[in-house]
């Protein structure tokens, strides 16, 4: 039975992977968050363990990593705290992690959406690229996602993928997609996500900006 430690368990991607791994699996499920525990409804209490922290502490986040097999990071702003998450990962020999990131750190957003996307959060892909550098340097094997611009619909799952080196997919993609891809490759045991850098986006929704806007 694998364990899973994800941090930032309160955000809206968080809370869809957690529901889908209750669902769709028997893994064991660590929730680190800022007051995790007035922000985070436990359903069940056999396997899932709140852990009240923040991804700058040491120590929390070493406690939060024993007998962790793999980790989902749902944000990639704060470069200290990747850091840290990478040091810490490193010192307690857990390898494996996913991270949600935006699109264009790889600049492989094109066209009139890709001007539209730089504009729109130029400051927010800056600040990112430095923390996918962190990611690259380390021995880690992860896997960032490069998520479209995202909305909920519990009725729509739909996702396709790109490599990195490749131009951009689309403009959207919902959070139950990405929340069902995030458990595909926690499943997955193979080298098949390992090291990679994937972009994910709804197919056909090559517009200008995203429909919602």
């Amino acid at each position: 039975m694998k364990t899973v430690l994800i941090l930032g368990a309160a955000g809206q991607i968080s809370t869809y992977l957690i529901a889908d791994l209750l669902k769709q699996t028997d893994y064991k499920l660590k929730l680190f968050a800022r007051n995790a525990s007035k922000r985070i409804k436990v359903t069940d209490p056999d396997r899932e363990t709140l852990i009240d922290g923040d991804f700058n502490d040491k120590h929390a986040l070493n406690d939060a990593l024993d007998g962790v097999d793999a980790v989902y990071l749902n944000e990639m702003r704060d470069l200290e705290a990747v850091e840290n998450i990478v040091k810490q990962m490193d010192a307690n020999g857990v390898k494996k992690i996913i991270v949600a990131t935006v699109l264009g750190v790889e600049d492989e957003v094109r066209g009139n959406f890709g001007q539209w996307n730089n504009a729109m959060i130029e400051s927010s892909i800056t600040r990112r690229k430095k923390t996918a550098a962190v990611l690259r340097k380390s021995d880690l094997d992860y896997t960032q996602l490069r998520l479209a611009w995202l909305f909920n619909d519990d009725n729509n799952t739909d996702y396709e993928v790109t490599q990195s080196g490749e131009p951009f997919g689309g403009t959207e993609v919902s959070r139950q997609a990405v929340a069902k891809f995030i458990v595909e490759i926690l499943k997955d045991d193979s080298d098949k996500y390992t090291r990679k850098s994937l972009g994910v986006n709804e197919p056909n929704t090559h517009f200008d900006k995203p429909s919602f806007y």
